[in-house]
């Protein structure tokens, strides 16, 4: 996909006019979009406050545009020192909740890196091409996601270059579902 319209280049100086340097919009802008409830399944116990706080505003900013549930799957429930046992018995609290006919987005460092129109043309997808009830965001632990997991994902994405965090990842998370919405909506968010 071409990320910048293109009229007229300076060959010379390789430059491109600020008239044509512009950033393409969501292919749903303006249209309507079925807006599938959001479920945000992360690993984790206690929130930091500062986290806790981010996020709920970030939520309640997304309450005019869909449902969103903030759930969380216990951190490794049987307290083992061994990453694989971790990951899988994460991986049933995130498995034990996916309903069959769910889009599930797995964030992952090594998924498809989106721009924040890419976050938006996939929530319109999601939301008008695909049969599901829920969109399902999930938000691995400190050694990631199973193999059941990333064979049932839809689609997997990162949200950046750098290894992010859990509670970090969430607040980028719930950031860009917000930003993408506005984009969908043609609204002054993002510019």
């Amino acid at each position: 996909m071409a990320m910048y319209m293109m009229s007229a280049i300076n060959v010379k100086n390789n430059q491109v006019p600020n008239s044509a340097a512009k950033t393409r919009g969501s292919k749903y802008a303006g249209q309507s979009i079925k807006p599938l409830p959001i479920h945000i399944l992360t690993v984790g116990k206690t929130r930091s406050p500062g986290v806790q706080l981010i996020v709920k505003d970030y939520i309640d900013k997304l309450k005019p545009y869909c449902p969103v549930h903030d759930l969380r799957i216990k951190s490794n429930p049987k307290n083992s020192t061994e990453p694989r046992v971790q990951i899988e018995n994460e991986e049933t609290g995130f498995m034990n909740f996916i309903k069959s006919d769910d889009w599930v987005v797995m964030l992952d460092e090594n998924g498809k890196d989106l721009r924040s129109e890419e976050m938006a043309d996939m929530i319109g997808d999601a939301g008008n091409k695909a049969s599901g009830s829920r969109l399902v965001f999930c938000i691995g632990g400190a050694y990631g996601h199973g193999m059941k997991l990333r064979e049932r994902a839809n689609v997997k994405v990162k949200l950046s270059s750098l290894v992010l965090n859990h509670e970090i990842a969430l607040v980028v998370l719930v950031e860009q579902l917000y930003r993408a919405w506005t984009i969908l909506k043609g609204q002054k968010y993002h510019h």
